[in-house]
């Protein structure tokens, strides 16, 4: 009798951060929710902060919850760790934090940025050298806002690991850089062979040193140490990429030809592609060649995403607190007029507001629109531009990659929100495929399985989600 594989998939989101047990058994994936906690980004003293220690805790709690999940006599045979992009771990020789972990929505990157915008010379260099524009968020432009401010780091800093290979790091002892998460950064080459940009390191003031040669996404990187409850259990750097975690998650068919969409705080739309997107137009795009966990290449463009909703609510105290409120909510917003003017997403008005109602209401008030009165008209008026803003980026990959896509395939949070759903079919006039599963979970749960040799390949695994997972196709409406 077949026996089932359990592994933990700690996957941590901006917002929120989550424990899911996944279960192989049978040629059958099984996933279960085992903790879930909210995350928040703190300001303190004119700067932005993760709770790391908080974030660990959780993770710590999630873990033995994985464990007592369980029948009696089984055990986690494996834990993988995903996290959002570009944030980092500053350690010393003993792998102690010397420097706090800022959040990316931190202001300090913005000297640098706009000193790179205004010199585009070197930023068509690093762009043709890394895949990765120049983006507030970057872990390039942190590292030289932090070094630059703080020239002690240099001889402080022994390793620089992305939040992934941190936790990585806390579960196992081994300090590694895993490829997906590394190629955010703005700092990895981007040729096939993933070696970091020595060129762009120098110019943003970065040692060489900090960084190791990036590992595969689904490598095993030793026991987990320190957690009673999961003795035995392996630690393995899946993709720790959440994004590169949703899309190894997408049922994608033989022959298709699909543009993603994983639909959370920020809307990470792209595809999957053996060569990279590095012409001028791409640049001026703002498309991010990011990797797999297998170092090919996903062509990226981010959406500010569901973080606009996210912020509206919390001006309003009539929010939804279960899913029978969201539905209501969303109902109200469908019965809501069409909005007369749509939101430009990428206004950097929303990337870190006081009040995000206040932030939309100044934006609509500037292009003499009136702002919304009900928070249902909101809701509508987020959604709409949220779908625009998809149906664009699939005009730019399609006129730039000079590929033709037939459908949006869409995992994530996202996927239970009808309205964006429907919005997004029709202004790209395409269908949209919405899988309702937590893409990044699923995804990282999916790499622990081909690390421990419990699956042949990504191209199955991927079957047997698109024949075990509920999909609801939206057709675009006239």
């Amino acid at each position: 009798m077949a026996q089932p594989i359990h592994c933990a998939a700690v996957d941590l989101g901006a917002t929120s951060g989550r424990i899911v047990v996944g279960t192989w058994l049978n040629h059958g994936l099984t996933l279960r929710e085992v903790h879930r906690f909210p995350n928040a980004f703190r300001t303190l003293n004119g700067s932005d902060y993760w709770e790391i220690g908080d974030l660990w805790h959780e993770v710590q709690v999630g873990l033995a919850a994985a464990a007592a999940a369980l029948p009696t006599g089984e055990k986690i045979a494996s834990v993988g760790v995903d996290t959002w992009g570009v944030d980092h771990a500053l350690l010393d020789r003993r792998g102690q934090l010397v420097f706090p972990v800022h959040a990316y929505r931190d202001a300090r990157t913005q000297r640098g940025l706009k000193r790179l915008a205004r010199d585009p010379r070197t930023l068509a260099k690093i762009y043709a050298d890394t895949g990765i524009p120049n983006l507030f968020y970057n872990s390039s432009l942190q590292l030289a806002a932090a070094v630059e401010g703080h020239p002690a780091l240099k001889e402080l800093v022994a390793r620089c690991l992305l939040l992934p290979d941190y936790f990585n790091f806390l579960l196992s002892g081994r300090a590694a850089n895993e490829i997906s998460i590394a190629s955010t950064t703005q700092l990895l080459g981007i040729g096939r062979k993933p070696v970091w940009s020595a060129t762009t390191l120098k110019h943003f003031g970065v040692p060489s040193a900090w960084f190791r040669q990036p590992i595969r996404g689904q490598t095993p990187l030793g026991p987990v140490r320190g957690q009673a409850a999961l003795a035995g259990a392996v630690t393995i750097a899946v993709p720790g990429h959440d994004t590169a975690c949703a899309y190894d998650a997408m049922p994608v068919g033989a022959g298709e030809s699909n543009l993603y969409l994983s639909s959370g705080t920020w809307s990470l739309v792209g595809f999957e592609s053996d060569t990279p997107l590095l012409t001028p137009d791409a640049l001026a795009a703002g498309i991010a060649n990011e990797r797999t966990g297998d170092g090919t290449y996903r062509p990226l463009k981010n959406v500010i995403g569901l973080w606009l909703l996210e912020g509206l609510l919390k001006d309003f105290d009539a929010r939804p607190t279960d899913a029978a409120g969201w539905k209501k909510l969303i109902a109200e917003a469908e019965g809501s007029p069409k909005p007369p003017q749509l939101l430009a997403v990428a206004d950097a008005l929303f990337v870190n507001p006081r009040s995000m109602r206040e932030a939309i209401d100044a934006h609509l008030t500037k292009r003499g629109v009136k702002p919304p009165t009900k928070v249902a008209a909101y809701v509508r008026l987020i959604c709409d531009s949220l779908g625009a803003a998809h149906a664009a980026v699939l005009t730019q990959f399609e006129r730039l990659s000079g590929r033709k896509f037939d459908r949006i395939l869409m995992v994530g949070g996202g996927t239970k929100n009808r309205l964006l759903c429907q919005a997004t079919a029709d202004a790209a006039g395409i269908p949209v495929a919405a899988c309702e599963i937590e893409g990044a979970a699923t995804g990282n749960i999916v790499r622990q399985l081909l690390g421990l040799g419990a699956v042949e390949s990504l191209t199955a695994m991927r079957a047997n989600v698109r024949t075990s997972v509920p999909i609801r196709v939206y057709a675009p409406r006239d």
